[in-house]
C-alpha cells in the first residue's frame, strides 16, 4: 500500500511544523543561537512556499514519492501502524537540517514536474563547429529555461539555493 498525495502532503506539512529542538548550550553566544534560529526559519518559510506549491500542482503520489531521494535519502516515507510516517537520518545537526531535507524533497519535485509538463516544445538548433543537434527552450538549454522559470516564481534567494 502506498500513501496518498494528501497522506503525504500531510506528512510533510507536520514535518516542517515541529519544532527545532535547539539547546542554547551548544552555543557560545546569544548572537550565535539567534543566527541559527533565524536560518531555521527561513528555512520554514521556504519549505512552507515550495510545499503549498507542490499541493496545488499536478504532481502525482508516485511522483512525489520518487522526490524523497533528494538530500541523500535522508527524509524517507516509512509504515507506522495503520498509516505512515515521515524518518529522517541526521547528517551533523538535526535542528538545522530535517526543514532543509523537506525543501530539497520538494524542489526535486518541482523539477521534475516543470521538465516533464510545462516546459515548451524545443527547436532544434544545429552547431555547425561540433556537427550536434542540440535542443533549445527559447534559446536556452533545459536547465537554464527551468532555472529562470523558478527564478520568477520564487525569486533569486530560492532559485538559487533550491533550483541551482
Amino acid at each position: 500500500m502506498k500513501p496518498t498525495k494528501a497522506q503525504l502532503i500531510a506528512l510533510l506539512y507536520a514535518w516542517i511544523a515541529q519544532r527545532p529542538g535547539l539547546e542554547f548550550g551548544n552555543y557560545g553566544d546569544v548572537s550565535a543561537y539567534r543566527s541559527e534560529m533565524r536560518s531555521i526559519t527561513k528555512d520554514l518559510h521556504t519549505a512552507r512556499t515550495l510545499l503549498r506549491q507542490v499541493e496545488l500542482s499536478g504532481i502525482s503520489a508516485d511522483e512525489l514519492l520518487a522526490a524523497f531521494r533528494a538530500y541523500s535519502g535522508r527524509l524517507q516515507v516509512v509504515p507506522h501502524g495503520d498509516g505512515f510516517a515521515l524518518d529522517y537520518c541526521a547528517g551533523q545537526y538535526w535542528p538545522t537540517e530535517y526543514r532543509r531535507a523537506a525543501c530539497a524533497v520538494l524542489a526535486s519535485a518541482l523539477w521534475a514536474y516543470k521538465a516533464d509538463y510545462c516546459m515548451p516544445e524545443p527547436v532544434l538548433m544545429h552547431n555547425s563547429e561540433t556537427g550536434e543537434t542540440l535542443k533549445r527552450y527559447q534559446d536556452m538549454r533545459a536547465g537554464d529555461w527551468l532555472r529562470a522559470k523558478f527564478r520568477k516564481e520564487y525569486g533569486r534567494g530560492i532559485q538559487q539555493t533550491w533550483f541551482n
